[in-house]
């Protein structure tokens, strides 16, 4: 079990099987041998995109795969430092009292169609955010924003309604990714971005691939064509890079990836942190688990120590709240909730059930699937029975759980970065309704950065004495990749699987 931080690593959610010719567009060469320096990079992951569109389709596949490497925003996240560095915009300025953002942009910067990107467009992507356009719930941190000026073709300016402390650190997400009006019209099967790629092709449950444009306008990537190859499971992934089908393997192998190549030379193993909370969701509004005294219950019949080892080999970082240990406002808060069953038996015998069947709607996802066995077994040995069912993620687990809060118990890792905030919002599938929580989240928008700190750490300690819902643990980044696959990141605590730092060695 790690309970301090690893030197960070990359991929979360993603994946695809071996492309075998060259795509449009790409400068690949179609029978370059696997390894060779014209042969695309083929990285296996486990969550596939249902589509191409992260403006009305939730999850972290699509910007996983696209944020960064095919659009761009004005700023973006530093994976290192989790520090705000500038991206389309070369430096911008504050007013003193929090509302005016001046952001200098970037000139000879065009979209993959063509266009030049201007101040025009900025004003745009920003608009459309908060249209009807977008339908994501992430679109409501775009809420704040109460007007876009076009200073000049180089200057935009944005006015928020009043101060807030995490409205920059959101424009390093997908909601802050520049677009150009005329390459929105079909989002779902053609991104038109900024970025250093474009997508070539995309075959759904099979393929996605990258194509390195030519006329990129910042430094160029080293790899011309990444082919990103999504797999079912584990067992398939680790096969398909011992057996040379892939390149680089992501969390979606876990442990497994990294037991079945110790000792061997061909391949390399990095280890480090990500912002994957692994999340045991209680719905607090229906059935059961709308009783605080059942969610506390099950939140302390669970063994957090003992679910990591056994469904992730002791890899990760266990965590007491909706923080990870990258935020400034980490607590541990082992206290609140600890290991008790007895305890458990108690609270669920004071809410009048002592034998509760909760339904449990799980993302098909390998951590996921491994950890419902073990909470299933754990729940079983106070008198709740947890029925297991598998949801085809993304699709049906997000229209079902996601969107239409129907389940009782959910688990699925959240990588949004700093989403303590998604319970201040009752609409969230939580079903989370805490006036208290949310006040603490208002207050945390206006004041000193120390003063956000201290309103967030009181989130933090009241959505765990709530148990409003349960972390499992902290996914590790955990790479297994070829040995001469070079730049892969330490940590990943943003969206996206940047891309562009990657070569071979």
């Amino acid at each position: 079990m790690t309970r301090s931080l690893l030197r960070p690593g990359v991929l979360l959610l993603a994946g695809v099987l071996l492309v075998a010719g060259c795509s449009a567009g790409s400068t690949a060469s179609p029978g370059a041998a696997p390894g060779s320096p014209d042969a695309p990079l083929r990285i296996g992951l486990t969550a596939e995109p249902a589509n191409l569109d992260f403006t009305r389709t939730d999850g972290a596949a699509i910007p996983e795969a696209l944020l960064v490497n095919v659009y761009e925003g004005l700023v973006q996240l530093d994976q290192g430092t989790g520090e705000i560095e500038p991206a389309l915009a070369e430096s911008w300025t504050v007013s003193p009292d929090g509302l005016v953002y001046d952001f200098t942009l970037r000139e000879g910067v065009t979209f993959s169609n063509g266009e030049a990107f201007t101040a025009d467009d900025v004003k745009f992507s920003i608009e459309r955010v908060r249209s009807d356009a977008w339908t994501v719930s992430l679109k409501s941190g775009m809420g704040v924003v109460s007007g876009v000026e076009v200073v000049s073709p180089t200057h935009a300016r944005v006015t928020l309604s009043q101060p807030s402390n995490s409205w920059l650190h959101r424009m390093t997400t997908r909601i802050g990714a520049m677009f150009d009006p005329s390459g929105v019209d079909d989002l779902a099967n053609t991104p038109v971005g900024t970025g250093p790629y474009t997508v070539s092709e995309f075959r759904r449950g099979d393929a996605l691939v990258l194509a390195r444009r030519d006329d990129y306008w910042g430094e160029k990537p080293a790899i011309a064509r990444v082919d990103l190859q999504y797999f079912d499971d584990a067992t398939a992934a680790v096969n398909a890079l011992l057996t040379d089908g892939i390149d680089v393997i992501g969390t979606g192998a876990g442990p497994r990836g990294a037991r079945a190549v110790r000792g061997d030379p061909r391949f390399q193993v990095i280890e480090g942190t990500t912002n994957g909370e692994v999340t045991l969701a209680m719905n607090n509004a229906a059935g059961p688990t709308s009783d605080p005294r059942v969610r506390r219950a099950i939140a302390m019949a669970i063994d957090h120590e003992a679910v990591l080892n056994t469904a992730w080999a002791g890899r990760g970082t266990l965590i007491d709240t909706m923080v990870p240990p990258t935020d400034p406002w980490y607590q541990p808060l082992p206290d609140v909730t600890p290991y008790d069953p007895a305890a458990a038996r108690a609270l669920l015998a004071e809410a009048g059930t002592p034998a509760p069947s909760l339904r449990m709607r799980i993302a098909n996802l390998p951590y996921a699937v491994a950890s419902a066995q073990v909470v299933q077994s754990q729940l079983r040995e106070v008198g709740i029975d947890a029925q297991i069912e598998p949801l085809e993620f993304p699709a049906r687990w997000l229209e079902d759980v996601f969107r239409n809060a129907d389940y009782d118990l959910s688990i699925v890792s959240h990588v949004e970065p700093r989403d303590i905030r998604t319970f201040g919002d009752p609409s969230y599938y939580w079903r989370y309704d805490n006036p208290e929580v949310q006040r603490l989240l208002a207050d945390s928008e206006a004041g000193t950065q120390e003063q956000q700190i201290t309103d967030l750490q009181q989130v933090g300690r009241l959505i765990a004495e709530d148990a409003a819902a349960d972390w499992l643990f902290l996914l590790p980044n955990l790479i297994v990749a070829d040995t001469d696959v070079q730049g892969l990141p330490q940590n990943r605590i943003g969206e996206s699987l940047d891309l562009t730092a990657l070569s071979r060695g």
